[in-house]
């Protein structure tokens, strides 16, 4: 069994702050490097409001078992499985009962239990809203570091609104964009040694640039195989599971990089624009409008109820259009269901009689 406390145990990094931003095109580059290990994401943020409403007390260790058996149910439902990983729930709880207890002590305990399997030197969490959270892991891994990955707020907002897992207009999505954009800056200035922010234009119009870059930081070799990803066999995997990800197995396009101005009206934009301004300007991307949409309390509420409507919508669409990416994305989303009916029941944790020696 591993040893949490180890001091040669793989190095933290968490990729930050919004999925949609181009994460998985690095992801899959740097997995060319064997030093580097980042599977398919947890996003353990979707789990968070089941957390916090019924793992109140993790010093209760039928509780803290429970959760950790929850968080492995959540990554055997995964879009991507981990190849030839498998936890046991009884020695991951052996492996972190003594040390401050939280969800994201047990995801990391994942994560560096196989990154350790895989011999890497670096273990990646690619669950960028984890970004809210990153005060509680600075102090739980003291040495995580933070690739920031940036991107222009027009294509992402453009991105998530095509997506499954944001809001399905663009107004509520812009807000999402700016509060991450919030903690990230957040963690640059209180972290600035521990985090590298790069923005996901340059790496489309310089893949190599970027990737050294990267690299560097993390303290892993930079390999020219990455520049290659049709020979990614997750990337050829990923760009058959979903629409979202099919430039994933390609080499980067720049014009991509503008495709937002052939999906929205110049009236989006604006009110995109209006909305994340002041990050806009910071990063570096030029206004292409006055950027002054008068964003009133009617227009907000117009957006969620469009956003409610389209959500429907959205999942009879990709049911349509890519059913095994349907059929992998409801499983994951009943898992988290069901848990949350079961601990709403919750009849074992009334009259807890665990078997002996379960824990």
């Amino acid at each position: 069994m591993s040893n949490p406390n180890q001091s040669n145990r793989p190095r933290p990094i968490l990729m930050t702050p919004l999925r949609r931003c181009g994460s998985h095109a690095l992801r899959l580059r740097l997995n060319f490097n064997k030093q580097f290990y980042s599977p398919y994401p947890l996003h353990i943020v979707d789990l968070m409001p089941l957390v916090k409403r019924h793992y109140a007390d993790l010093s209760d260790d039928n509780v803290y078992f429970q959760l950790i058996r929850d968080v492995i149910g959540l990554q055997d439902a995964l879009m991507v499985r981990w190849g030839d990983v498998a936890f046991d729930p009884v020695d991951i709880f052996n492996a972190i009962k003594d040390q401050p207890r939280s969800v994201h002590r047990v995801t990391w305990e994942l994560l560096l239990q196989a990154g350790e399997r895989h011999n890497a030197r670096v273990v990646m969490d690619k669950s960028l809203d984890n970004v809210h959270y990153a005060d509680e892991l600075v102090e739980m891994m003291p040495d995580i570091g933070f690739l920031n990955v940036v991107r222009d707020p027009r294509a992402q907002v453009d991105s998530m609104t095509r997506a499954i897992i944001h809001e399905f207009d663009i107004l509520p999505n812009a807000r999402i964009w700016v509060e991450s954009m919030n903690a990230s800056r957040r963690l640059m200035a209180k972290y600035p040694e521990r985090v590298l922010t790069v923005r996901f234009e340059d790496f489309l119009t310089n893949q190599e640039l970027v990737l050294r870059k990267i690299c560097e930081f993390m303290g892993i070799d930079f390999m020219p195989e990455m520049l290659d990803v049709s020979s990614s066999p997750e990337a050829n995997k990923l760009t058959w599971l979903s629409n979202l990800w099919e430039s994933n197995s390609s080499a980067p396009i720049p014009a991509n990089a503008a495709k937002f101005r052939r999906n929205l009206s110049m009236e989006e934009i604006e009110i995109i624009e209006t909305v994340t301004k002041e990050h806009m300007e910071y990063f570096g991307y030029e206004l292409m409008t006055p950027a002054n949409t008068n964003i009133t309390k009617e227009l907000e509420d117009a957006a969620m109820a469009r956003s409610h409507r389209n959500r429907e919508k959205a999942w009879a669409d990709l049911k349509v259009a890519t059913p095994h990416d349907y059929i992998l994305r409801r499983y994951r989303a009943d898992t988290i269901a069901m848990i949350g009916e079961r601990l709403q029941n919750r009849p074992w944790f009334d009259n807890p009689q665990p078997a002996a020696g379960a824990i």
